[in-house]
């Protein structure tokens, strides 16, 4: 075998960071169930949980903007102003929202409403799976408000959208490989 016949075969840029996304969109999926069962649990702290989701949901978006950036003509110093104002301004709806609701379970249902619009409206900007995950965040509080056992009507959603971006992304990456080719 020649050299010129070896390749080195390094994944695209694009597929690289998508493996990390999804790493990171199965990582929200599991703390938002985590969340649940917590708010199932104890209300209190299932209020303070969702409270600190949402920094941790933007401190994640702004991560994954900041490795979109890496790869595109985007300003960085931009979009973490953008991303940091679009976070901000979420965390104070939700600091008001706590304020004028009284009942914790009712304030952990909101707070998981305000942020899944948060992350839908994030997903416009930095891809499809925070779209995604923010439906999923919206959907299971509608579980929760309505079903008696929503810990597992929501775990099994869990699994039906996880398992459904990757079938997304492997049909996605198929589409692109086509492309090249």
């Amino acid at each position: 075998m020649q050299d010129n016949d070896i390749q080195d075969e390094k994944p695209s840029p694009h597929h690289r960071h998508f493996s990390i996304e999804e790493t990171i969109f199965i990582l929200l999926v599991i703390l938002s169930l985590l969340g649940i069962v917590i708010t199932d649990f104890s209300r209190p702290d299932g209020y303070g949980y969702w409270m600190v989701m949402v920094v941790v949901f933007g401190a994640l978006a702004i991560f994954v903007s900041w490795m979109q950036a890496k790869t595109s003509d985007n300003d960085f110093v931009e979009i973490v102003k953008e991303q940091g104002l679009h976070w901000l301004h979420t965390l104070i709806v939700v600091g008001a929202a706590s304020l004028v609701i009284k009942t914790e379970i009712n304030a952990s249902l909101v707070i998981l409403l305000i942020l899944s619009l948060a992350t839908m409206l994030d997903g416009m900007r930095i891809g499809w799976q925070f779209t995604l995950l923010g439906f999923f965040l919206a959907t299971c509080a509608i579980i929760v408000a309505y079903a008696k056992h929503f810990i597992l009507a929501c775990s099994g959603l869990a699994v039906l959208v996880v398992i459904g971006t990757f079938v997304w992304g492997f049909w996605l990456n198929r589409q692109s490989a086509e492309q090249e080719n």
